[in-house]
């Protein structure tokens, strides 16, 4: 009886196997079909559009009833998008590496399996391919929820015109990766600075007598790491896996809710999607009260301002470029009057980009 019904089941989802493969199928076409509509109304209109996949991951999530999760429903989605996507014209994506860093995972996240990825040496090189148009995006790191901000990407957004048009939150789980057999054989510890501050408590305690050596990746650490037993690296578990590295102990950041905030680079401006986020750079007359002025524009309309960083313009000692983060898009009412405002008053502004907030 028992195998009866497990039969039952087994050819029920044979059947809805093949349903979707039909269905995939079936928007596989219909992708190639919108492709086709954009080159006959405009062969400049770009392929990939952020607003659109925000709006069809937040609305497939609001159709979910279960027992798959939001988030396992979104991947799932994500996945087929970029198959979708992938048939009408391939997607070059431009990242930190070499293979295993966060940033690849980021890229993947966001842009799905079925894209190529280039994985670059810099932050600043990333964003010379897309800037040369090697490649169509770039995935950059832009601040962690425990060290801050990365200011080589700020420094980048300061010179580069380049567009912001989306933003990624990734999970950063911190391993230690090593042959050694112990801890007390390890002498030497690799990873990227802003690692090696996510992971300062946990190797103070456990590795003081390791010295620490920052590299411009995770991915990086790992391959000198797996050339001697006495070094060991802090990266990521796909790093382990690309390198082989047995990971000695597991989640060793400071905060279990590590999280960094990449952004993604484009060229193209991002129409609304209706959860969006905007950032802006500017930089203020010398005069009393001018910043409490720059951000009163954004209070005076009712517009939430989610960061601010500064960072030295370069332009003179002691003088400053400010960045801000604010909720909604420029094309919002109350966003673009503020915008209007703050042009008005601040000695420069920039609007880096409107985008979906991570989380669509």
């Amino acid at each position: 009886m028992n195998n009866s019904k497990l039969e039952q089941i087994r050819h029920e989802i044979d059947a809805v196997d093949e349903q979707l493969v039909a269905l995939l199928n079936r928007r596989a076409r219909l992708a190639l079909d919108v492709a086709e509509v954009k080159k006959l109304v405009d062969d400049v209109l770009p392929l990939y559009r952020p607003e659109r996949e925000a709006w069809v991951l937040d609305r497939v999530k609001s159709l979910n009833t279960g027992p798959l999760s939001d988030d396992e429903v979104g991947r799932l989605v994500r996945e087929v998008m970029s198959a979708c996507l992938a048939l009408e014209a391939p997607l070059d994506i431009a990242c930190l590496g070499p293979e295993g860093t966060f940033s690849q995972s980021a890229a993947l996240k966001h842009f799905g399996q079925t894209v190529g990825l280039s994985l670059l040496g810099s932050i600043d090189q990333v964003f010379r391919e897309v800037e040369a148009g090697v490649c169509q995006y770039g995935v950059v790191a832009v601040e962690n929820s425990t060290e801050g901000t990365v200011n080589q990407t700020l420094d980048m957004l300061v010179e580069s015109d380049l567009k912001l048009c989306g933003e990624v939150e990734l999970r950063i789980h911190q391993h230690l990766l090593s042959h050694a057999e112990s801890l007390a054989d390890i002498e030497i510890v690799y990873s990227h600075d802003q690692s090696l501050a996510q992971c300062r408590r946990w190797l103070d305690e456990n590795l003081a007598q390791a010295r620490r050596v920052p590299v411009p990746s995770n991915a990086e650490a790992a391959l000198n790491a797996g050339k001697d037993r006495r070094r060991a690296a802090v990266a990521g578990e796909r790093a382990a896996q690309v390198y082989q590295l047995p990971i000695l102990s597991k989640n060793i950041e400071n905060d279990p809710d590590n999280t960094t905030r990449f952004l993604v680079l484009g060229k193209e401006t991002v129409a609304p999607s209706g959860n969006d986020k905007t950032s802006v750079l500017f930089a203020m007359p010398s005069t009393p009260g001018a910043l409490m002025n720059m951000l009163a524009c954004f209070a005076d309309h009712e517009v939430n301002m989610t960061k601010i960083e500064s960072r030295p313009s370069r332009q003179g000692i002691w003088e400053y470029v400010f960045f801000v983060d604010i909720a909604g898009h420029a094309e919002d009412a109350a966003v673009a009057k503020a915008l209007s405002d703050l042009d008005s008053k601040a000695a420069m502004v920039k609007l880096l980009g409107s985008y979906p907030a991570a989380g669509n």
